[in-house]
């Protein structure tokens, strides 16, 4: 069964510094685009960042140049860290991978999501 588990959430100071990763396991033929959303209370669910698998890369306008997202193919991986955070940025964040898990099947799978707060 796929899975993908987010790890390095928690609770930082305004200007501080966080890494996300997120690691996927399972039966996998082939991860194509990897990427971090992010869901504050009241909030829907928006983009923070994607990642092809060849390393080309979007960012949402509000984190860029602050955030930076990252992956490992060989260890299907994907990483975000976060620089210069700000209360704004307190959410759960959510990774998502579409995965081929054979060479005919392909679907779009979520972490759990991890929980980020920037507080003074």
């Amino acid at each position: 069964q796929l899975q993908l588990v987010e790890s390095g959430g928690g609770l930082v100071q305004i200007g501080g510094s966080l890494r996300l990763s997120c690691a996927t396991s399972g039966s996998i033929f082939s991860i194509n685009d990897m990427g971090w959303y992010r869901q504050a209370p009241g909030k829907q669910r928006e983009l923070v960042a994607v990642i092809s698998r060849g390393g080309r890369i979007n960012y949402a306008d509000s984190v860029k140049g602050r955030f930076t997202i990252s992956r490992d193919n060989a260890k299907n991986t994907v990483y975000l860290q976060m620089n210069s955070l700000k209360p704004e940025d307190t959410a759960a964040y959510y990774c998502n991978a579409n995965i081929m898990s054979t060479i005919w099947l392909r679907d779009d799978y979520w972490g759990q999501g991890i929980q980020v707060t920037v507080s003074s």
